[in-house]
C-alpha cells in the first residue's frame, strides 16, 4: 500500500469552502479577535511588544512582524498566546495569604490571576506566603548559599522566554559559588539531538538555514509537527511546496496541521488552505531506529548512497554497513510496524532526492533511546551527502526561543559556555576569562537533581521558571522530592502550581518576581533554530518591584562574596554581550547588537561547508546503534505523549483547534477500538504499574497498537527512572493496557 496521501472525495470538495469552514482547523481570525480583546487594558503596550520585540515563542525568531526568510508579515498563535504574560498588571498578592485559596487551581487559571509583582516567603507551618523586601529575600538566599556545601546547591532555568544574557549569567553565578549543578530546559527536550551530533559532526546546532527549505527535493518531518509547535513554519513550507519541494512525515500519528493548514498571512492560502504533506510513513511508536536501518539496508545494497561523499568526509560507514546488513527483515518490519515495502518506497524518495532537508523534534528525542533515533537520522543524511550545501541540512528543530542559546551559554551541568565538556582541561580555560576557580566535574542534571533532593543531597533548589511538577514523569515523586529541600526559590513571572508544595520543617519557599524578556535590562538575545542571535530591545514597564532575570542573580552572588564581585562584571546587557563574544568565539559579533532586530547568523548559512567537519579528524563519525526491543505483549499498547493548544505546560484551551481533541482525548486506531468493541467518545483507562489514566477514545489516523495522550496530564503513568543515556533526556513514553472504565482493577 502506497504511503502517499490520499484525499477523499469530501476532502477535494472541502477545498472549495472558502476559511476551511466546517473542517478542523483553528479559527485564526476569530481568535486574534479574542486576544486583542483580553488584552484591551494595555493595547498600546501590546502593540510595541508585537512590532518591536523578538518573538518568545518558537524558535524561529520573528522580529516584530518580519523574519529572514520570506518577505511579508508574520504573526502566529503561539506569539499571540503568550502575549497576555506580557501585558497583564500584578496579581492580588493576598490571595497567596492562604495556599488553600490557590492550591488546587489549574496552571490555567493560576496564570490569568496576573503578575508576580513582589518578594514572597512561606515558612514551614505558615498557611501561605508574606510580602518581604527585595533586601530581605536576597538576604536569606545568601544565607542558605554561605551554610552550604557548593554540590549541595542546584540551579535549573526553563526556556521561559528567557536570554542568552540571563543564560549566561546564571551559569556564572552558579560557577562562581562553586558548582556546576545548573542545568536548563534543553535537557528535557533536544538534549539527545546535541549527544549525537556533537561526536557526529563537531556541532550540535542545524547545518542549514530555513531558507534550504525553498527548492530542496524533499522536506522529511521525524517525530515533529511544526503545524502545532512552530505555526510560522507553515508560511515556508507553504512557500517550499509552491516550488516543487515534497514533504514527508515520518511519525505515529498523521498531524492534521501537517496535512492542510491554512496560513492566515497568506491570502490564498487563508481562503483555501495548503496541502502541506505528500507521504507518511506511519511508524509505530519508538520504531524509527528499525525503520531508518531498513532504509539503509536498502539503500546501501542498491548503491543508492553517496560514495564519493563518504569515502572522503566519513568515517564509520562500514560498521554501519556491516550491522545493517546482519539485521533480518522481519525484525525491522516487526519493531518499526511497517513493512519492507514501506521502507522500499521511503527510500525510493531518498534516491531520486539530491537534495533534501532532515527535521526532527521530540518525537524522536523522548525516548531513552533518543541518541541512537537522532544519530540513525544523522547517519542517514550523511550517506546521501545531504549536509553543508545549499537546499541540504540537519535540523533539531526547536520549540522554545531560549533552548539553543542556554545551552551554547553553558547553562548544562555537563557542558561550559560554547559547548565546551567539563573537563579539568575546560575548567582551566574558562577560569582564566573569569580569574576565579571553575569546579571541574559535571554537576547534576534536571533529572538528577529532583532525585538528589528526594535523598535530602540539596540546601537550595533554585529554579528560573520552570515547572518540574508537569514537565516530569511521575508528579507525586516529584511533589515528595521539591517538599525536602530547605530552601526553594521560584523566579518567575506568574504563579505555577509547584510553588504551592509545602515546605519542609524547617524549610521555606521563596518567590522572586521577575521582569519578562521585553522589560529586560538593556534589551536580550535569543538564538534561533537557524543559529541566528536576534536582539530584542528594551520596552520599559515595572510590574511592582520585578526585577531583571540576570540582576537578581547578579545581586544574589554579590551577596554571598562581595569581595570578589569586582572579578565578576556583567553589570550591563552590553557588557555581558561583550563577555559572552570573548568567551564564546562562535558569537563574535553579539556585542555589536544594538538596536532592535539587529543580527548575525554564526557560522553562516551552513554548517560542515563542503564536508568539512568540526571534528578532529574533520570527518563526520557514524554510529551503528542497537535496535532497541519495542515488541509488545499480548494486549499491551504503546502509549506516548503529546501537545495540545499549548505552549509547554502554558496550556490555552480544553480543546486542540487542530485535532479537535479535548484534554482527556486517547487518540487510538480505529482498527484498535473495534477489537475491543470501543467507540469514539468511549471511557476508558490506561493503566500500568506506575498508575492509571482516565481518558476518552478519539478515533484517530494513528499507528497500530499506539495510543497517543496529552502532555502534562498523560505524566502519571510515564515511568521515570528511564533517561537517554547520551542527553539525559526522560522517556515520555509507557507501556499500557487498556480497561473499559468502571472496570475492576
Amino acid at each position: 500500500m502506497s504511503h502517499e496521501i490520499q484525499k477523499t472525495l469530501a476532502e477535494r470538495l472541502r477545498v472549495l469552502v472558502p476559511f476551511g469552514l466546517g473542517s478542523t482547523k483553528p479559527k485564526h481570525f476569530r481568535n486574534m479577535a479574542s486576544i486583542v480583546w483580553e488584552n484591551r487594558d494595555n493595547l498600546p503596550y501590546a502593540w510595541k511588544v508585537l512590532s518591536k520585540g523578538v518573538c518568545d515563542g518558537c524558535a524561529l525568531g520573528v522580529a516584530g512582524f518580519h523574519d529572514w526568510t520570506i518577505s511579508g508579515v508574520h504573526l502566529c498563535q503561539t506569539r499571540l498566546n503568550l502575549l497576555r504574560l506580557n501585558t497583564v498588571g500584578p496579581m492580588d498578592h493576598t490571595i497567596l495569604g492562604d495556599v488553600n485559596r490557590v492550591r488546587d487551581l489549574s496552571n490555567k487559571k493560576l496564570r490569568k490571576l496576573g503578575r508576580l509583582a513582589y518578594p514572597m516567603l512561606r515558612d514551614a507551618g505558615d498557611a501561605g506566603f508574606r510580602r518581604i523586601s527585595w533586601d530581605e529575600a536576597i538576604g536569606l538566599v545568601a544565607g542558605r548559599i554561605k551554610a552550604s556545601d557548593p554540590n549541595r546547591l542546584a540551579f535549573f532555568l526553563t526556556s521561559r522566554g528567557i536570554t542568552n544574557e540571563v543564560y549566561y549569567v546564571a551559569q556564572k553565578v552558579a560557577r562562581y559559588l562553586g558548582t556546576n549543578n545548573v542545568d536548563n530546559a534543553a535537557r528535557l527536550c533536544h538534549s539527545p539531538s546535541t549527544g549525537a551530533m556533537k561526536p557526529t559532526l563537531g556541532v550540535a546546532a542545524s547545518t542549514c538555514s530555513y531558507r534550504d527549505w525553498f527548492g530542496t527535493d524533499l522536506i522529511v518531518f521525524f517525530g515533529s509537527n511544526p503545524a502545532n509547535d512552530q505555526p510560522v513554519s507553515t508560511k515556508y513550507l507553504h512557500q517550499a511546496k509552491k516550488l516543487g519541494t515534497r514533504v514527508v512525515l515520518v511519525n505515529p500519528y498523521r498531524e492534521p496541521g501537517m496535512k492542510r493548514y491554512w496560513v492566515p498571512s497568506t491570502a490564498g492560502s487563508a481562503v483555501f488552505g495548503t496541502d502541506i504533506a505528500d507521504d507518511w510513513f506511519d511508524v509505530a511508536n519508538g520504531g524509527d531506529i528499525a525503520f531508518l536501518y531498513g532504509v539503509i539496508k536498502i539503500l546501501i545494497e542498491r548503491n543508492d548512497y553517496d560514495a564519493g561523499f563518504v569515502v572522503n568526509h566519513v568515517a564509520g560507514f562500514d560498521e554501519l554497513r556491516q550491522q545493517a546488513a546482519k539485521l533480518d527483515w522481519p525484525m525491522l518490519e516487526k519493531r518499526s510496524g511497517l513493512s519492507r515495502a514501506s521502507m522500499t518506497e521511503f527510500a525510493d524518495l531518498i534516491a531520486k532526492s539530491p537534495n533534501a532537508v532532515f527535521v526532527w523534534s521530540m518525537g524522536i528525542t523522548q525516548h531513552v533511546f533518543g541518541a541512537d533515533a537522532v544519530q540513525m537520522i544523522l547517519n542517514l543524511g550523511l550517506m546521501r551527502g545531504y549536509v553543508g550545501r545549499d537546499k541540504c541540512g540537519l535540523m533539531p528543530i526547536r520549540g522554545h526561543s531560549g533552548v539553543q542559546g542556554g545551552a551554547e551559554m553553558g547553562a548544562y551541568a555537563t557542558a561550559f559556555p560554547g559547548g565546551a565538556t567539563v573537563n579539568p582541561k575546560n575548567a582551566a580555560a574558562l577560569s582564566q576569562h573569569y580569574s576565579f576557580d571553575i569546579p571541574d566535574a559535571p554537576g547534576l542534571q534536571s533529572v538528577e537533581m529532583v532525585d538528589a533532593a528526594l535523598r535530602g543531597e540539596l540546601d537550595l533548589l533554585y529554579c528560573l521558571g520552570g515547572n518540574f511538577l508537569r514537565t516530569l514523569p511521575d508528579p507525586d515523586y516529584v511533589t515528595r522530592a521539591m517538599a525536602n529541600v530547605p530552601l526553594r526559590v521560584h523566579q518567575d513571572i506568574i504563579l505555577t502550581d509547584q510553588m504551592f508544595i509545602d515546605p519542609m520543617a524547617g524549610g521555606s519557599v521563596l518567590l522572586l518576581p521577575a521582569q519578562t524578556r521585553y522589560e529586560q535590562e538593556g534589551g536580550g538575545t535569543e538564538t534561533t533554530t537557524e543559529r541566528r542571535v536576534v536582539l530584542s530591545p528594551q520596552i520599559p514597564r515595572q510590574v511592582g518591584e520585578a526585577r531583571c532575570e540576570w540582576r537578581i542573580l547578579r545581586d544574589i552572588a554579590a551577596a554571598v562574596d562581595p569581595a570578589r564581585m569586582p572579578l565578576f562584571g556583567c553589570d550591563s546587557g552590553e557588557a555581558i554581550r561583550a563577555e559572552i563574544a570573548r568567551v564564546v568565539p562562535m558569537y563574535a559579533g553579539i556585542e555589536k547588537l544594538k538596536a532592535g532586530g539587529d543580527q548575525f547568523q554564526y557560522g553562516g548559512p551552513h554548517l560542515c561547508q563542503d564536508g568539512k567537519f568540526a571534528t578532529p579528524d574533520g570527518k563526520a563519525h557514524l554510529r551503528a546503534p542497537e535496535v532497541p526491543d519495542t515488541e509488545l505483549a499480548d494486549g499491551e499498547f504503546h502509549v506516548t505523549t503529546r501537545r495540545g493548544k499549548q505552549f509547554n505546560t502554558l496550556i490555552y484551551a480544553d480543546r486542540d483547534p487542530l485535532t479537535g481533541a479535548d484534554r482527556d482525548a486517547v487518540f487510538m486506531h480505529a482498527d484498535d477500538a473495534a477489537a475491543l468493541k470501543l467507540r469514539h467518545g468511549d471511557p476508558v483507562v490506561l493503566a500500568n504499574d506506575v498508575g492509571r489514566y482516565a481518558g476518552r477514545v478519539l478515533i484517530a489516523p494513528v499507528a497500530r497498537r499506539t495510543l497517543q495522550i496529552l502532555w502534562p496530564e498523560g505524566n502519571v503513568i510515564i515511568p521515570r527512572g528511564a533517561c537517554d543515556r547520551l542527553g539525559g533526556v526522560p522517556d515520555y513514553n509507557a507501556r499500557v493496557r487498556i480497561e473499559r472504565a468502571g472496570a475492576a482493577t
